[in-house]
């Protein structure tokens, strides 16, 4: 063939054309490894700062979640937004802290029975979640484990803010129960393998045998139930971005577990058993069933995280894991023994350290260092802000600061709180402001609103131990005034404990 220009061009064309063609699979592949990130958010309930080995824990088995550790971030000084469920729920979806969360206490509704079933106040018709906002960037969104803000045909069904599927508990009183008759499926009854009983029930001390503990055993381990769901939406939905919120009930009361996992522990503590005098399910082996309930979801976070790098996504997968407040105190459950809370002052539904300083780690192979710790003080109602900035635009209607520098290790471009503000209206009536290393905390505000501060140096005294209010006036006159311009009066009076004319003051 003779070599002239317009040969030349059309040879020139053809090679180009199966260069691009041959390129087609790397575009794909670059585009992938650039494309927005899978966000699994794993949520444990009252599992307490101490709980995990990766946070000090010597006798509870959580391999799992240390792993996670190891290959990620772990949080020190990470808050959860309340002492208690619904209200750390509410403020993780809505990113809102407790004086602008328009869910502030557990507020239960109805009863333990099914034919009782209520739920909590619902979540607000329009409310802005986490859902909603990364379901708008497009992203399948699901919801698997806890809700506790709403049941069906309220404002409050999760496929109202923002998940295209759900499966779980929506009342958290029927979480009580790990062996329900029922858990819910897109606001459909999904009956279980269990037959009914009374989880607040009592056994005779005197006369307890093997078969009167055996019957608050059931068949269908809800939490088990949850995994299985949780990996059918991650196989449905491999091809697209992904976030899969698992609040988890575990491990809440009641002392309920598989027995395979409570035989992990049986004789390794001096133990009796519980028989169910001050509420929910008897137990044979207390001390063993709590911690087999905290091994039972380390092996469901090993689980989810096998899946992951099953499909091919480890990646691009962020996976962080929390918890909504500090470890529970009665029921057989004895967190002392455990030192749940790692000598912390204070236990769920306290404001003070252990009640709300919770663990959390972030895992994102190739972005977040390895086996890091950050001492960053930050808040549940971050995650919104820092989920906002990795899927695209920044948020601005929200009481968080992102922590994508901090994940990232850019902890010079890391903005950081001027405070931290909480509200409880629930066990009297709790305030508690964080200003650096200083922290406030204020009691029993319902019947004593003009009662006394108390004040730690959380740099000095981490358990606070030791008030030292009367040395610093001036600090306690900035709570105070953090305090008034941070509590928004709900619409809801039952919500109402800090009297408007103390707080004008």
């Amino acid at each position: 063939m003779e070599w002239n220009s317009l040969n030349l061009k059309k040879w020139v064309l053809k090679v180009g054309n199966i260069l691009l063609l041959l390129s087609i699979p790397f575009i794909s592949i670059a585009q992938r490894a650039t494309s927005k990130p899978n966000i699994i958010y794993i949520y444990a309930d009252d599992l307490g700062y101490g709980e995990l080995g990766s946070y000090g824990q010597t006798k509870i088995k959580t391999p799992n979640l240390d792993q996670l550790a190891k290959e990620g971030m772990r949080f020190t000084q990470h808050y959860s937004g309340a002492p208690v469920c619904a209200p750390s729920r509410s403020i993780l979806m809505t990113g809102k802290h407790s004086g602008h969360s328009y869910i502030r206490g557990n507020y239960e509704l109805g009863g333990f029975a099914d034919s009782l079933e209520g739920g909590q106040m619902p979540m607000h018709e329009g409310a802005y979640t986490v859902a909603k906002m990364l379901k708008e960037r497009g992203y399948s969104t699901a919801l698997v484990g806890k809700w506790g803000m709403g049941v069906t045909n309220t404002t409050g069904s999760p496929l109202k803010h923002g998940f295209d599927y759900y499966y779980g508990y929506l009342d958290q009183k029927q979480a009580h129960n790990f062996y329900p008759t029922h858990l819910w499926e897109n606001d459909k009854w999904d009956a279980l393998n269990n037959h009914s009983f009374m989880v607040h029930g009592k056994i005779d001390p005197k006369t307890a045998t093997d078969a009167d503990f055996n019957k608050f055993i059931g068949k269908d381990y809800a939490p088990a139930k949850m995994t299985q769901k949780a990996l059918g939406f991650l196989d449905k939905n491999k091809d697209n971005p992904i976030y899969l919120y698992l609040p988890y009930p575990l491990p809440h009361l009641a002392l309920q577990a598989p027995e395979e996992y409570v035989k992990k522990y049986v004789g390794l503590f001096d133990e009796k058993p519980y028989y169910g005098e001050n509420g929910y399910a008897p137990s044979k082996y207390p001390l063993s069933t709590y911690a087999a309930m905290i091994t039972f979801l380390d092996d469901q976070v090993g689980a989810i995280m096998r899946k992951v790098k099953e499909l091919g996504l480890e990646d691009n997968t962020i996976i962080m894991f929390s918890s909504d407040n500090g470890a529970t105190f009665s029921a057989g459950v004895d967190s002392k023994f455990f030192n749940s809370v790692s000598g912390l002052r204070g236990l769920k539904m306290d404001l003070y350290e252990g009640g709300i300083r919770v663990p959390f780690i972030a895992k994102w192979p190739k972005k977040i260092k390895a086996n890091s710790v950050s001492d960053h003080v930050s808040a549940q109602f971050d995650i919104m802000a820092t989920l906002a900035e990795i899927t695209g635009n920044k948020i601005t209607n929200t009481d968080g600061i992102s922590l994508l520098p901090e994940l990232l290790g850019k902890t010079k471009d890391q903005q950081k709180h001027g405070f931290l503000y909480f509200e409880y209206p629930e066990n009297g009536g709790q305030l508690a402001v964080r200003i650096g290393n200083w922290k406030g905390v204020k009691l029993n505000v319902r019947k004593q609103p003009n009662g006394e501060w108390q004040l730690f140096d959380l740099g000095k005294d981490r358990n606070e131990t030791t008030d030292i209010a009367a040395l610093h006036p001036q600090i306690i006159a900035e709570m105070k005034a953090i305090v008034k311009r941070e509590h928004v009066h709900p619409h809801i009076l039952d919500w109402e404990f800090i009297d408007p004319k103390v707080v004008k003051k």
